[in-house]
This record gives C-alpha cells, structure tokens and sequence, in this order.
C-alpha cells in the first residue's frame, strides 16, 4: 500500500458514518471512480487500510488518489441512486461503463381503460403513473407478487375500448381459467370495479396499507353477514397477506399529503435551509444545502432562493408548502403554510432538527479538518467588527464587585485564543477608594495590573473590556493615560442594559448584531468577570464574617470555624446547638468554650 498523504489522512478522520456516495480524484482533478457507502466512513476508510487483502487493480487506483469528496444522503437506497446518475455523468476510469444508459425499474400504471401494471426504466409523460423508482429490483418484485396475489389484474396488452369488447375482438386467456382475471376482455368485469382495484393498488404501493385493510375488512364483514362464507375466507387471506408485507415507508403523519417542507437555521456567515418532501404521509425525500452570505441577506431572502432551487432541483410540484415564516413573494398554485401547532408544526420541527444536525456535524468536520478555523474566524471578525489594528488574541476584562461599598474588589480575567486562560485570571482587593466608587476603584485596578506588566516587562494585551459605560470606561482611560499607553492599547466598555459598545472619545454607542460571535466574545467575557469577582467577593464576606463573630471565640480559629458552619450553616444555629451536637464537630474541650462563650453573651 502507498503511503497516505497528509491531506488523505485528515479527510479520513471526518468521514460521517452515513450514508452516501464517495468521489476520488487523481492530481489532474479527474473523478477516476465513484461508489456507494452505506457508511462513508468505514466504506472508504476500508481502501486505506495496510492489513487489507486488496487486489492488485485496487492497489493502483489507491495510488493515484489525491482528493476525496463524498455526498452525505438520507439511507443506501438513495446513495445508489446518485451513485449511478454521477457514473452515468462522468464514467470513470476503474466503474464498470453504463453503455445502455438503463436506469432503475419503475412500477408503471398505464393510462388506459383496464390498466396495466408493468415494469419499465423508461419515464414518458403520456398520463400514465409512475412509483419508485426501485434500486432493488427483488423489493419490486415481492411487491408485484403481493398485488397479483390480492387482486386479478390483466397483463395481457389488449386494446380494451369499448368497441372492441362489443364486438367480441379477444377471447379469454389462460390467465382467466386459473382466477388471476376476470375476463374484462369479454366484458365479464365492469369497468368501475376493476378502477376500484388499481386505486387499492396504488394505496398499497405508495405504502398506505391501512386503508386498504379497512376495506378488506369491511368486505368481509359484509360477507359473513350474507353467509357468503367462502368469499369471506377469501377476503380473510387477502388481509393475512397484506399483514405480512410490512411497509418500508417513514411515516410522519396519515393526514399529510403531497407537501414540500422547508426549514432555515443560519448564524452570520452562513444559512442551512433543510427540505422534506412528503407523499401521503410519508416521508420520501430529505435535503439539506448550505447558503453562504454574501450581502447580509435575510432568512426570508435566503430561503426563497433555497425553495426555487430545491423544487427545480427535485422537480417537485407539491401543491402546499410548510415553512417557519411568510415569504415575500408568492408561488404560483402553491398554498403557503407557515403551521402554530399540530402535526404540520411536528414536521417543521422536524426538519428544523434535521437542519441543526446538518449545522453541527458541517462544523465538526471544519474542526477537525482545520482545528484553528473557528477561532482564527471570531478574532478576524472582531478585528472587523471592533475596528482593530490587529487580531484580539490576547484580551483582558474587567469587572467591580462590592455590597454597598463594603469588602470592595475587582476581578479580571483573560482570554487568548478567544479561549479562557484561567491561570492568568486575577482577584484585586481595592485599597484605595472608601464606599461605593466603582469608577475610582476601576481606575485603580486597570493602574495596578498595567503598572505592573510594565515593570516587569510583560506583554500588554491587544484589547481591554471593561464592564460599564462611558464612566468605567473614562476611568480605565485615565490609567492608561497615566501609563502611557492610551493610545497603545484598544480599549471599550460594555453596558448591560441594552448590551451597548462604548468607544473612547465617542459619545454614541456601537450596537453590534445581537448574533454576532464578537458581541458573544465580549459578553462570555464580561460574565466570566462577573463570576470570578463574585465568588472572591462572597468569600472575602464569609472570612469577614467569621472573623467577627466566632474567632473572637477563645481557643476558635479561622479553620474551626468554618467546620462550624459547613455543618450548622449560620452562627445562629451554632449558638442553638446542645453540646452533644458540638462535640462530634470541634471535640469536647472547644465545645465547652464555645457554649460558656454564648451563655455569658447571653447573660450581659
């Protein structure tokens, strides 16, 4: 086996394990063969294997693979059907030619007085109904056998019109003396009843066998009624066979018929509109394709193209279409449904789901291909968006945290990469301003922690966030003009009302798209600050708080006490407590002081 480039190796570690058709390439960009995959992954993953017994012809054509592409659909059978369309297309080098041009088998109903039912590769547009096609022609024909079993049907090819019956042209068949036709040739069976059995017999192509039981089993009814015994046994068999035959149609809803379901789910750069088609009931096409924004379109903009060139695309002529929202514009002959509940909304649902899923595996395998993308994506962006001179990789933000002015801190945190790095975050204990100041005491931790990088020469960061408006913001610029690095350093406030991005000199607010990644940066960060300097304020409170009031305990330190109130919860139920509740916690001896402590406070 030749050795597997770099590039081989990475597309083969985001194969899906779906269905599909795979696509080699050799370094002219010729498809050189094509095949189907019932699992992409293990399928083509199969060819590079070294330990593989493979054949000499297979060896060659494995070594002459430069690119991989490969089409994810719905399940197998439809995986053949584009694999053989794409051979037909670009008749590669090592797949067998299709030199008939043959497609698959369909089941033809002719459009004629008695139809027939006959096989054929062939779609004309001359009234007739087709079904399938079928990539399995052994399903066709367990099919074909289920239906000549329940019903007599003619196969021979003659001319019934009424003339020829009246003037007696044809004679009955072999086919007639052994009960598999009724002789309509003779006018032994009436037009009407021998409709009445093609319409069954569509009902149990298309896979709605439940309506046909129905009637079969009212038939029978009927006939026992009569004491028509023998036709009631007939029919009884009819609906054993029907029973065994189990339908391989998705069934999404009985009430659903003939209608094109459209869903979209987008983020900035891109838009995955996923398409349903459903035939009585059921489910018998799925796509989902991927839009790529170019001029800030919209959802209602996006999707209109997608369901032109879908239905194009699928030759759909569906009478009603499902989507989230109204278009502007309408289709012609077309019902637009946009469902708020019911079996119509499940299907959009469904195909909203089916949209996701199509979004996150996309994303996963542009992770793997490419570890680096995503964030190299949402700094490039912030660069544009927060109109930087270079990329955010490094990024400081700041939060004040204090109740009222007491135990006041600030916390800062650090992200690189657009990642959190949390061995650079850090807690600042104010020590400069008195009461409720959170604009002196944001000027004196942005001085602090850029004095001190400055000493030490550390690297500054590429942007500061600050949590506030113009205020916050007016202070933390006041430090760094202090610093000498006003200028040197991006800087900008965020106000929580209304999410606002103040800029230095700038009065007038900058309102970024509330699906923005960089407006999502900046508030993951602005909460991660948040977060970090809550939890050291509530602890610097606690300690405090002990310190006040059980440390003042003779022979009771920091450490005791807080066993105290992980058990008890509150120092007043630490004064409540009985000794025999004390001692297993602090021992005996400290229980003591602890209880002669509270009885004296309680006496004076």
């Amino acid at each position: 086996m030749a050795e597997i480039s770099d590039h081989i190796r990475k597309i083969l570690k985001i194969l899906p394990d779906k269905a599909g058709v795979y696509q080699y390439f050799d370094k002219q960009g010729t498809i050189i063969y094509i095949g189907k995959a019932k699992s992409l992954k293990k399928r083509v993953r199969s060819y590079f294997r070294e330990e593989a017994s493979q054949s000499g012809k297979v060896n060659v054509l494995v070594r002459k693979i430069v690119e991989i592409k490969y089409i994810v659909v719905d399940n197998e059978y439809e995986a053949l059907l584009l694999e053989n369309s794409l051979i037909k297309k670009y008749q590669p080098r090592y797949n067998v030619l299709l030199k008939d041009d043959k497609t698959y088998p369909w089941i033809c109903i002719r459009n004629e007085r008695f139809p027939r039912l006959i096989v054929t590769r062939n779609f004309v547009r001359d009234g007739s109904e087709y079904f399938g096609p079928y990539a399995s022609v052994r399903m066709m024909n367990t099919l074909l056998d289920l239906i000549y079993q329940l019903y007599q049907v003619r196969t021979c090819s003659y001319n019934l019109s009424e003339e020829n019956i009246r003037l007696k042209k044809y004679k009955r068949c072999l086919k007639y003396h052994i009960g598999r036709c009724l002789g309509p040739c003779e006018g032994l069976q009436q037009e009407s009843d021998y409709n009445n059995t093609i319409a069954n017999i569509k009902e149990i192509i298309k896979g709605n066998i439940n309506s046909v039981q129905q009637q079969l089993k009212k038939n029978m009814h009927d006939y026992a009624t009569a004491y028509e015994f023998e036709k009631a046994q007939y029919v009884k068999e009819k609906i054993e066979l029907l029973e065994k035959y189990q339908s391989k149609s998705t069934v999404v809803s009985s009430g659903i018929s003939n209608v094109d379901v459209f869903s979209i789910l987008d983020d900035e750069q891109c838009a995955y509109v996923n398409f349903l088609k459903v035939v009585d009931g059921a489910i018998v096409q799925a796509h989902t394709v991927e839009l790529k924004k170019k001029l800030d379109e919209s959802n209602v903009q996006l999707l209109e193209l997608a369901i032109a060139d879908l239905r194009e695309r699928m030759k759909s002529n569906s009478s009603e279409i499902i989507i989230p929202f109204d278009l502007s514009v309408k289709i012609p002959d077309v019902k637009i449904t946009v469902p708020q509940k019911g079996e119509k909304k499940k299907l959009l649902e469904l195909s909203q789901r089916n949209a996701k899923y199509f979004k996150l595996d996309k994303e996963k395998q542009k992770e793997l291909v490419d570890p680096d993308r995503h964030v190299n994506r949402i700094m490039e962006l912030a660069m544009k968006d927060l109109h930087l001179e270079s990329l955010p990789d490094h990024i400081e933000c700041f939060d004040n945290s204090n109740t009222q002015g007491s135990f006041p801190v600030a916390a800062m945190v650090v992200f690189r990469n657009a990642r959190p790095a949390k061995n650079d975050y850090r807690h600042f204990n104010i020590k400069t301003v008195e009461g409720p100041n959170d604009f002196a005491s944001m000027e004196e931790v942005v001085y602090r922690r850029y004095k001190r990088l400055l000493d030490e020469c550390l690297p500054l960061p590429k942007l500061i966030i600050v949590d506030g408006g113009k205020g916050q913001l007016s202070s933390a610029l006041s430090s760094l003009d202090k610093l000498g690095l006003a200028r040197k350093i991006p800087i900008i406030g965020i106000a929580k009302k209304l999410e606002e991005i103040y800029f230095p000199g700038d009065s007038f607010p900058l309102y970024i798209d509330k699906k923005s990644e960089t407006l999502k940066l900046i508030q993951q960060m602005r909460d991660e600050a948040h977060r970090f300097g809550i939890t050291h304020h509530r602890a610097k409170r606690q300690k405090a708080t002990i310190k006040s009031v059980l440390t003042d305990i003779e022979g009771i330190g920091y450490e005791t006490a807080q066993k105290l109130l992980r058990k008890f919860k509150s120092v007043q139920n630490i004064k409540k407590a009985s000794y025999e509740e004390l001692q297993p916690v602090v021992g005996k001896q400290k229980a003591e002081v602890i209880l002669k402590y509270f009885e004296k406070r309680i006496e004076n």
